[in-house]
């Protein structure tokens, strides 16, 4: 049952930004509520890593161990709920629920991730986070020296081969269509070995997510054991956007240094508003969103 429907700081997202945020405010005493959707985006991957003192740890069990220690705190309150409309009012912010509720506070912090969109690629879903992965940093480490993918194009790809070139020297890259690169860009790869297939993929073949084939439209089949891919995304919340906070041109929430997006009142962290998308940096940056904030309402009232 909660306590009340006026808070000081509503959260929405209860994943790892929301929840370190939501401990950094509930040790200053402040009255929070998180709310959570239970639906994060690294659902389906097996361990989290470059993570200090939780690296191969699973994501569930992060998220688990963080839910049962920030609810230890009193001043902290979490509901299981979709938050679907924000707006602005005299002193801070009411946010509605999807079974109707609303509650107000006083600054909001959205740590609600983004939401990934896969193409058009029997299977890619079904092997997404576990063989089919973004983040060197998150995953190289276990797949080094595997004959390896990249599903990528132009300056996203060239960036993400020059980081798995030291992992693996077993590396093509897949542009699913014709080649962006420029001349500069070809003599780099060339120099590499890195070769380039522009035939469009139309299947993943796997095993419980992990890769056996890429499967051309030729129906040629090639035998990688893991494909790095970039992919597009949207935020997984529109209510940032609805109350008028900007929106980057890399699709991210846009903030300054000290996380504060352009609506005074409203914060950002996580993988929302920063590329750098691991559990370890959603952890620090909800860390510092929660004490900034903090340290606003003791500026405001001292």
């Amino acid at each position: 049952m909660l306590k009340n429907k006026k808070y000081d700081i509503i959260i929405i997202g209860g994943s790892y930004a929301g929840l370190s945020a939501a401990m950094s405010l509930g040790r200053s005493l402040r009255n929070v509520l998180v709310i959570d959707g239970n639906s994060p985006c690294n659902e389906q991957t097996p361990h989290s890593h470059n993570f200090l003192t939780q690296d191969g740890e699973t994501p569930s069990e992060i998220h688990r161990k963080a839910k049962e220690q920030v609810t230890q705190y009193s001043t902290v309150e979490l509901i299981n709920g979709l938050a679907v409309h924000g707006k602005k009012i005299e002193n801070g912010f009411t946010i509605t629920t999807a079974d109707d509720v609303t509650f107000e506070a006083k600054k909001l912090i959205f740590a609600t991730g983004v939401k990934d969109l896969f193409p058009a690629i029997k299977n890619f879903a079904e092997c997404w986070g576990i063989s089919l992965i973004h983040c060197p940093y998150c995953h190289g480490y276990e797949v080094q020296n595997q004959k390896t993918a990249i599903l990528s194009n132009g300056d996203r790809a060239l960036h993400i081969a020059s980081l798995v070139n030291n992992l693996t020297k077993d590396l093509t890259i897949l542009t699913n269509g014709k080649s962006d690169f420029t001349e500069e860009q070809l003599k780099k790869l060339n120099r590499n070995n890195i070769s380039i297939i522009e035939e469009k993929i139309i299947e993943i073949e796997h095993e419980n997510g992990y890769v056996k084939n890429v499967v051309l439209e030729n129906n040629s089949k090639i035998d990688f054991k893991v494909v790095y891919a970039a992919i597009p995304f949207i935020q997984h919340s529109d209510i940032p956007a609805a109350l008028g906070c900007e929106i980057n041109e890399q699709g991210y929430i846009k903030i300054d240094a000290f996380n504060l997006t352009t609506i005074d009142g409203v914060w950002a962290c996580g993988d929302n508003a920063n590329p750098m998308r691991s559990v370890a940096n959603s952890v620090a940056s909800g860390s510092i969103t929660g004490a900034i904030i903090n340290k606003v309402l003791v500026d405001e009232e001292f």
